[in-house]
Parts: C-alpha cells; sequence; structure tokens
C-alpha cells in the first residue's frame, strides 16, 4: 500500500524528546571528520567496525572518504585509524601500537568509565559479572580487559543459577545501553544470589539510552502506534523499540522514512517518533515529511528532560591555536 493508496486522514504526531544523536555520537562522528576535513590530507582514514551504530552515518562518511574494516589487519602500518565509539580491548590498542597505528580513539566516555571499573574490580580480586548481549563491540571490548576476571550474563535467570568461587567478591557492570527496567530485573537477581554484590560507583546504563527510554515512554501512553529511527544493530534503538512494546503499544524500528509500512497507520489517530542516538536529527526531518503524505499532521514535541552533555575531542584531532 502506497500513501496514495492509504486512506488520507489527519492524525497527531508525539515527537519525543530527547531523540537522536548524543553527545558520545556526535563526539565520535565529529572525530572522522575532522580527520577527513584535515588540510593537505592524502592517506585514507581508516575506521575499526562501524564508527556508530547507523547505515546511513557509516555510508555518508564512507562517501567522503572514510574506510571501514573488520579488523586492524586490513590496514596498513603506520595508517591513521579510528577506534569506534563502542570501544576496544586492550588486546586491539596493543596490536595498533604494534603496528605503529596513528589512532584516534573516539571510544564514548561513558564507555571508557566502564572500562577503568572493570580493570578496578579485577585489580581488587573481585569476579565482574557483565551484564550485556553477547557479540555486540562494547561488551567485548569490556570483557578484554579482565577477561580472566569477567562472566558475561543477560537474563535473571542466568543471574539466579550463576556459580562463583568466592560469593563475598563479587562486582558486576552493564553495557551502557541496555532496557533500563529489564537491567533493574538481572541486578535485583544478582544481589538475591550474591548479598554482597558490589555495584559500580555510578549508572553504567549512560544518561542518553536512559533518556530516550523515558521519552518514549511518555509517548507511548498516548500513541497508537511508535515508530523508532535507528538501524537494526543498534542496541539502544531497540531497546527502545522493546520499551514501547512493554507498555502495550505497537512499535516498530525503521533505518529511514522508506520503512514506513502504510499498513501500520490505519485505525492509528496518534503516532509516537522517536531516533535512537546514532540517527541523525536529518532523518526524523524526513520520517515526519512522509508521515505527512498521509494526511494532515499535527506536530506535538513531548520533552522529558533537557540534555546539555558536551564531550571535547579526542586529543588527535583537537584545534590547537
Amino acid at each position: 500500500m502506497t500513501p496514495d493508496q492509504a486512506p488520507l486522514k489527519p492524525r497527531t504526531l508525539l515527537l519525543a524528546s530527547p531523540r537522536a544523536f548524543c553527545a558520545g555520537v556526535e563526539r565520535a562522528i565529529d572525530a572522522v571528520e575532522r580527520l577527513l576535513d584535515a588540510p593537505g590530507r592524502t592517506e585514507p582514514v581508516y575506521v575499526r567496525k562501524q564508527i556508530v551504530h547507523n547505515t546511513h552515518v557509516v555510508a555518508g562518511l564512507a562517501r567522503r572518504g572514510a574506510v571501514f574494516v573488520e579488523e586492524l589487519d586490513a590496514v596498513p602500518d603506520g595508517a591513521t585509524v579510528v577506534f569506534s565509539a563502542h570501544g576496544v580491548s586492550p588486546q586491539v590498542r596493543d596490536e595498533a601500537a604494534e603496528r605503529q597505528l596513528a589512532v584516534v580513539d573516539a571510544t564514548c566516555p561513558l564507555v571508557t568509565k566502564v572500562h577503568s571499573e572493570a580493570r578496578r574490580f579485577a585489580a581488587r580480586g573481585d569476579t565482574i559479572v557483565l551484564i550485556g548481549h553477547a557479540g555486540h563491540e562494547e561488551v567485548e571490548g569490556t570483557l578484554g580487559e579482565a577477561p580472566n576476571s569477567t562472566v558475561l550474563i543477560e537474563t535473571p535467570e542466568e543471574a539466579a543459577s550463576l556459580e562463583i568461587a568466592d560469593d563475598s567478591r563479587v562486582s558486576y557492570l552493564t553495557q551502557t545501553t541496555l532496557a533500563v527496567d529489564e537491567t533493574a530485573d538481572v541486578v535485583q537477581a544478582l544481589r538475591a544470589r550474591f548479598p554482597l554484590l558490589q555495584a559500580p560507583p555510578g549508572d553504567d546504563i549512560c544518561y542518553a539510552t536512559t533518556n530516550r527510554q523515558l521519552a518514549v515512554e511518555a509517548v507511548a501512553e498516548r500513541a497508537g502506534l511508535v515508530l523508532v529511527i535507528g538501524s537494526a544493530n543498534s542496541s539502544n534503538s531497540v531497546r527502545m523499540v522493546e520499551v514501547a512494546h512493554r507498555r502495550g503499544t505497537p512499535a516498530h524500528l525503521i533505518d529511514d522514512a522508506s520503512g514506513i509500512d502504510p499498513a501500520w497507520l490505519e485505525g492509528v489517530d496518534v503516532i509516537g517518533l522517536s531516533a535512537g542516538a546514532s540517527a541523525s536529527p536529518a532523518l526524523v526531518t524526513e520520517v515526519i515529511e512522509a508521515l505527512g503524505r498521509f494526511g494532515p499532521l499535527t506536530v506535538e514535541e513531548r520533552i522529558t528532560t533537557v540534555e546539555d552533555v558536551t564531550f571535547a575531542p579526542p586529543a588527535p584531532v583537537r584545534t590547537r591555536p
């Protein structure tokens, strides 16, 4: 069904705020752009993995000349390489040093915080329980900080059945992009299993992830449909869809306006719209314009909090006087 075939009707669009890029994503993208724009640049700029988990961002940087690789063995010795916002393990850093690569570390500072906690917990002799999704790049980097002292779990059931040699020396960390309420359930199960469980000094789930989930909850209360703009490999975007589902509201993840299925709109008077932390504001504008082709659209913004977080660029790309 196309917009021309779908019945046109007036609708209200509830625009969740905060939405789209977070400070860590902006910092990572900016680092690559500064390298690409450097005067006199003649050598390629390599990026290990996707700089952030968004197909449009990656494709746009690739068109400008960034070369995305899966591992460092695809980067020539001595070349410039950017580490993605999700972070890397010490083993990757060591390999880069051995290869004399010029590293620009675009790891989100909030991920760096989790890495520091892992090293500190391991140094004091704790077994670290890392709550996260196996195979995610952020999790792989954190596991690499203390591989012999860390176990990975995802569910309360895994927490309840976990066996650790010394129950008195257990701490936990989390992936920064998890669902807040589901993570709380896992932590509760861990506390029941290990009464002396030690927590990180501050919440590991990042402010942007939390804020976007709360904003989706706010619009899902009134909406008959929630759309979240983000790529399928974006953990925080997927979690936002799940938050809407848990509130009983139909929700879909779309990469861009082309992902809208007109059938979703049938019988819907109020649409909620948000975007994951790695999706650009431009994509939000395009989706709003696309939804407007299905009938008159009244846009209302629902602001649950105002973000004012900024991060300085990585040292190698900072502008110097």
